[in-house]
């Protein structure tokens, strides 16, 4: 647990004193693996969950300040702490806290890939484990964490958009990136096709006045087309009528998403960046950019 991790006799860095106003070392309660890029820790909810994350340098132990959140979800590869790397200049440069979980293939089911992106998978609340996760760093550090920014790309941008249906008064600002399966804001569809049964799944109704209020990008390669990971097969555990629906390619699917929210009056951003496939490490200026405008009040999402 993050809370406890503290300075070891035998760590590598025992012969150093605490010190309050620099990085350097361990400090009075906080290890020196619990700053800046820290160590995956456990979760305490399920410790199969982990998490990484990135403090500022500017923090201090001693200090008053309390410091934004940003949630980056991984893909079906799972490279939270590579992800959370990816995003340290723009942490750096918008005085905001990193938050990496990491959400093991192959919980429960042997070879599983997908449990986490359907926010519910053999009894296991995704969203509730991610939300715990914030609850306990926000108990080590001074955090925001009533509200958070979260992006996601692929595997992850499905579980930003579905978490978005399930907790929009937890969202600053949400960057839902290239998804290969899309949950439609339609009660008339079955859940995950639709948001049918939501309530009686989640215990959530689904709140479309609160999801007005939460700037939205959506952001996808142009040459993102490939389709051998994007259609369902009706051999599929993962097949549901109507899976495929909302078109061919990740970008179709994408789009088809931004209508149904413009329909009912929830605001998009929609980046496609030039010459890029499905890569979520050549998406990322657009996102950092949303989440700078979020940030600075410039990226607020309006009903039209």
């Amino acid at each position: 647990m993050l809370a406890q991790c503290r300075a070891r006799d035998d760590d590598r860095n025992a012969s150093r004193k605490p010190d309050t106003m620099t990085n350097k070392g361990h400090w009075a309660t906080l290890s020196a693996y619990a700053r800046g890029r820290t160590s995956v820790f456990a979760s305490r909810l399920d410790q199969r969950m982990s998490y990484c994350c990135y403090i500022p340098a500017s923090y201090t132990e001693t200090g008053d300040r309390r410091y934004p959140l940003a949630v980056l979800v991984h893909g079906s590869l799972r490279d939270a702490t590579g992800l959370r790397d990816q995003f340290i200049d723009f942490a750096e440069a918008a005085q905001c806290a990193l938050l990496a979980p990491l959400f093991p293939c192959g919980i429960v089911e042997p070879g599983d890939l997908h449990n986490y992106k359907r926010m519910l998978y053999e009894g296991i609340r995704y969203d509730r484990v991610l939300l715990d996760m914030i609850a306990e760093i926000g108990e080590t550090y001074r955090l925001h964490t009533d509200r958070v920014l979260m992006h996601g790309f692929s595997g992850g941008g499905q579980f930003a958009h579905r978490f978005l249906y399930l907790h929009p008064e937890r969202l600053m600002g949400v960057s839902i990136g290239a998804p290969g399966v899309v949950t439609l804001p339609d009660p008339d569809k079955p859940w995950w096709v639709g948001t049918g049964g939501l309530e009686a799944i989640f215990g959530r109704r689904l709140d479309l006045d609160a999801m007005r209020k939460v700037p939205v990008e959506m952001v996808v390669g142009a040459q993102d087309v490939e389709t051998w990971d994007v259609t369902v097969k009706p051999s599929s555990p993962n097949w549901m009528e109507g899976v495929n629906d909302t078109g061919k390619t990740r970008i179709d699917r994408l789009r088809s998403l931004e209508r149904a929210f413009l329909a009912q009056g929830i605001s998009v951003r929609f980046d496609v960046v030039p010459d890029v496939e499905h890569a979520g490490g050549l998406v990322q200026e657009p996102v950092k950019a949303f989440f700078s405008d979020v940030l600075t009040g410039r990226g607020l999402a309006r009903s039209p």
